[in-house]
């Protein structure tokens, strides 16, 4: 066998490798979508999942190489209960407020550029009732959120903050050690930095360091 087979062998299986954490995850979907979890539905979702990334341009999922199983349990049951609570909260806003109800879109900045972390904040803020994804902006990983009962900029920032503490969660459960510290840096008294700030700060240093001869 040839030289030139051995490397795109070598080149197909980091592919396959890259895109099976997206394979598995819009698998799941798929479960989700039916509510059914049998293995004949999530074979046959596996299937769709494998034909869709074959016909469409899919990103590749980088991995961080880390997942914290205790952190994952405490997220679960925290949006079990965040679940409930929202329930309960868009029942009595129907009830009480009905059409006075103020709502609003919300830029809400992440810490990370990471696909994989948007996404699954993304999910998880939809399941939650009251708010809903609107529209992702992947070059400074922004995520607009379509939030309800939000009539005052306080009630917005404590939305934005909300779902950049989901974020924080998902970081300790599965972000990289870069992202880890700096959540854990903010524990400590530290200013968040979202990506979209760091890409301004690059384009003022890179601004500066070009005006300087």
């Amino acid at each position: 066998m040839s030289q030139s087979t051995h490397e795109t062998k070598d080149r197909r299986k980091p592919k396959f490798l890259q895109k099976l954490p997206l394979l598995v995850w819009l698998v799941v979907v798929w479960g989700a979508l039916w509510q059914d979890f049998s293995a004949g539905n999530l074979l046959f979702g596996a299937l769709i999942a494998l034909a869709v990334s074959q016909i469409f341009y899919l990103p590749p999922i980088e991995l961080s190489g880390r997942f914290n199983v205790l952190r994952a349990v405490t997220l679960a049951l925290w949006f079990v209960k965040e679940v409930t609570v929202a329930s309960f909260q868009v029942l009595f806003w129907a009830l009480i407020k009905g059409p006075r109800i103020r709502n609003a879109v919300i830029a809400v900045p992440l810490r990370s550029p990471s696909d994989l972390l948007m996404t699954a904040v993304g999910h998880v803020l939809s399941l939650i009732p009251g708010s809903l994804v609107v529209e992702v902006d992947r070059g400074c990983a922004t995520l607009y959120i379509h939030a309800m009962n939000t009539p005052t900029p306080e009630s917005v920032d404590k939305v934005r903050s909300g779902i950049q503490n989901i974020e924080a969660r998902l970081i300790q459960v599965m972000g990289t050690k870069e992202e880890l510290a700096m959540v854990k840096a903010e524990k400590t008294g530290a200013s968040m930095v979202t990506y979209a700030d760091q890409m301004r700060s690059g384009s003022t240093a890179a601004g500066t360091s070009k005006g300087v001869h």
